[in-house]
C-alpha cells in the first residue's frame, strides 16, 4: 500500500480547527492501518517561523514553500478568519499551482478556497466553502461554481469543505475514498463525531431570506408576511400589499431576489419554524400551522428540500436547553 504524502498549507491567523481537525482524521485512520504511517502530513508555509493561529495558538510549519518542493498526494489549504479581505499571497498562489497540479487531489478546508481562488484553480469548478462568505466567494471568482449548502463538494481533483468542523467530513470523505466505509467510520468513532452528517449547512446559518432593500416594496412584503406568518399567501394577496399587480410582483421578486413568491414565503416559514423547534417544545404539527404550514408533511418536505434535514432532526441538533431541562439531564 503506498504511503500518501499529505500538504496542509497554514498561514497567520489561520483557524486552528482547520488545521487540527483534518490532522486528526488522518491520524486516527494511521491507527486502523496496517501501515501506521499510512498518511504522512506535513505543515507548510511561506516560511517555517511558528506562526500564530485565529485563537492565539502557535503553530509550527514543518517546511517553507521554498523547502516543500516535492510532490505531495493531497494538498489543502486551511482558512481563517479574516482570510477572505486578504489581498492574494502571490507565494502561496504559485505554491499551490505548482503542487495542485502535481497532487492526485487539492483542495481547501472553510475559506481557504479563497486562496484557491486566488491561485486560479476553481475556475470551472464546483466548490464550496463556509456558509458565511459562499457568496462573496462566487462574487470574487465568478468563474467558479459555489454550492453555498454543500458540506463538502467533489470536482475531479478538487476537494473543498464548508466552514471549520466541516473539514472533518471532507477529511473523512477522503478516507473512505481510499480504504472504504469501515475505517472511515471506525476514525468516526474514535473521534466522537458523525460519519457522514445529514443536510447541508443552511441549517447552521441564521437565515433563509434574502438582503432586501428596506426603502423597496418587497420590504413592506417582508414585513407583513413576517407578522402574519401563519396566513395564505397567493401571489394576488403578495400583490396587494406591495401595491403593484400580480404580474410586477413576480418579477420584482425574481429580478430582485432571484426567488419566486412562494419560495420566499416558505423561507419565511422555515426561518420561523426553526426558531419554534429550537426554543419551544411545541408539537411539530403545531409549529406547521403557527408557521402557516398545510400540515407537518409539508413542513417536513419544506425542510427536507431546503435544509437537507427533517424538523425532528433540525430540533435534536439545535434545540435549546433551559435549565430545568439541564437538571432533569443531570
Amino acid at each position: 500500500m503506498a504511503k500518501k504524502d499529505i500538504a496542509l498549507v497554514i498561514h497567520d491567523g489561520v483557524q486552528a480547527l482547520d488545521v487540527a481537525g483534518p490532522l486528526d482524521v488522518f491520524a486516527a485512520a494511521n491507527s486502523f492501518l496496517p501501515d501506521r504511517e499510512h498518511y504522512r502530513c506535513v505543515l507548510v508555509a511561506r516560511q517555517s517561523d511558528p506562526l500564530r493561529c485565529s485563537n492565539g495558538m502557535w503553530m509550527k510549519p514543518d517546511f517553507s514553500f521554498e523547502e516543500a518542493g516535492h510532490p505531495f498526494d493531497t494538498v489543502l489549504v486551511a482558512g481563517g478568519p479574516d482570510l477572505p479581505s486578504r489581498a492574494a499571497d502571490n507565494a502561496m498562489s504559485d505554491w499551490l499551482r505548482r503542487r495542485g497540479a502535481e497532487a492526485n487531489r487539492y483542495g481547501s478546508i472553510c475559506n481557504g478556497a479563497f486562496a484557491l481562488g486566488h491561485a486560479g484553480l476553481l475556475d470551472g469548478r464546483s466548490v464550496t466553502t463556509h456558509w458565511l462568505c459562499s457568496a462573496e466567494l462566487a462574487i470574487r471568482f465568478p468563474a467558479a461554481h459555489v454550492e453555498h449548502d454543500r458540506i463538502y463538494a467533489r470536482d475531479d481533483r478538487l476537494v473543498t469543505s464548508a466552514g471549520v468542523t466541516a473539514g472533518i467530513d471532507l477529511t473523512l470523505a477522503l478516507v473512505r475514498e481510499d480504504h472504504g466505509s469501515a475505517i472511515s467510520l471506525a476514525c468516526a468513532k474514535s473521534l466522537v463525531v458523525i460519519a457522514q452528517r445529514q443536510g447541508g449547512q443552511s441549517q447552521f446559518s441564521p437565515l433563509l431570506l434574502p438582503h432586501i432593500d428596506p426603502l423597496t416594496p418587497l420590504a413592506k412584503v417582508q414585513a407583513y408576511v413576517t407578522e402574519h406568518i401563519d396566513e395564505a399567501f397567493p401571489v394576488g394577496r403578495l400583490a396587494e400589499i406591495a401595491g403593484v399587480s400580480s404580474r410586477s410582483i413576480a418579477r420584482m421578486f425574481v429580478r430582485e431576489l432571484s426567488v419566486t413568491p412562494h419560495d420566499f414565503v416558505e423561507g419565511i416559514r422555515i426561518d420561523h419554524a426553526r426558531n419554534l423547534l429550537e426554543a419551544t417544545d411545541l408539537a411539530q404539527k403545531a409549529v406547521s400551522f403557527a408557521c402557516g404550514f398545510a400540515s407537518a408533511d409539508q413542513m417536513r418536505s419544506a425542510f427536507q428540500r431546503k435544509l437537507g434535514v427533517t424538523p425532528l432532526g433540525y430540533r435534536e441538533s439545535f434545540r435549546v436547553v433551559s435549565g430545568r431541562d439541564h437538571a432533569k439531564a443531570k
